[in-house]
């Protein structure tokens, strides 16, 4: 397996300096692409971690995935999706059955308020199928931008950037964007990513802050994009302390990929910072 290049705090600083003090686009634009070379490379698992069958079902799913994770929302769809096959069950549910089916991914009242107005929207306006265009599926309840591109690009095959959370944290970590506001950074990264790739592009972002670039404690010193990173440093350099903080079920592979051996630990630093999901 090919590993990374090392990294060093010296060339990180240079780095740091040329993007804060205006990178050119040419020298963006490259870092850019070897970056995404990488993710793909290391993250070739990541995928939509929400499970569905129908582009409806994704809808509801991601609605549910506010400010809980995925893996709730998982554990709540079966039993979900078999009760409310389509959006007239949806529209016509009984609020009391439907917020108890859903209490366990919090704030249960306000998303059955979004489930039954989407499925009365869609049954309305859209004769019962989930509409495909990203006007149409943001003027539904419960549905903004960023549930709209999950849609899109999961459901419907149609290119969608993700700005979740990680993904806002993470490019701005890595000096693509400065912009704050969600949909800047979507047309941020759009401009630098090749449309065919946003889909995919968001999920291996994604994957990777959930699983290396955490938020208080990033795996600086096991990060396989840690030289075109000008924050390398943020989080520890030091191997045995990095090589802790990776997790999921790919951990010994991203730590190869990294030149790490797998049983590297660092007790103290076990646990990362707590915003993996």
């Amino acid at each position: 397996m090919t590993t990374a290049r090392p990294a060093s705090t010296a060339a990180a600083a240079r780095l740091a300096r040329r993007v804060a003090t205006g990178e050119p686009p040419l020298g963006r634009s490259r870092r850019v692409a070897r970056m995404l070379r990488e993710l793909a490379a290391t993250h070739v698992d990541a995928h939509c971690e929400l499970d569905f069958r129908t582009p409806l079902e994704l809808a509801v799913a991601t609605i549910l995935s506010a400010q809980t994770t995925d893996v709730r929302v998982n554990q709540t769809t079966p039993a979900l999706f078999a009760r409310y096959r389509n959006a007239v069950d949806y529209a016509t549910a009984d609020r009391a059955e439907l917020e108890e089916m859903i209490h366990s991914t919090g704030f249960y009242r306000n998303k059955a308020t979004s489930l039954i107005g989407l499925g009365a929207a869609v049954v309305e306006k859209h004769g019962g199928e989930l509409p495909r265009t990203l006007p149409e599926l943001v003027a539904l309840p419960g549905i903004g931008r960023k549930t709209a591109n999950v849609i899109l690009g999961n459901a419907f095959g149609i290119p969608g950037i993700t700005v979740d959370t990680h993904f806002g944290r993470l490019v701005r970590r890595w000096g693509w964007t400065e912009e704050e506001d969600p949909v800047k950074v979507e047309h941020a990264v759009g401009a630098l990513v090749p449309k065919r790739d946003w889909t995919m592009v968001s999920h291996r972002v994604i994957f990777h802050g959930r699983r290396v670039c955490h938020a208080r404690k990033p795996a600086c010193g096991a990060c396989t994009l840690a030289p075109d990173c000008p924050s390398y440093g943020t989080g520890p350099v030091a191997p045995e302390r990095a090589a802790a903080l990776v997790k999921g079920p790919s951990r010994a592979f991203l730590l190869a990929r990294a030149g790490l051996p797998d049983d590297v630990v660092d007790a103290t630093a076990v646990g990362g910072d707590g915003d993996g999901r």
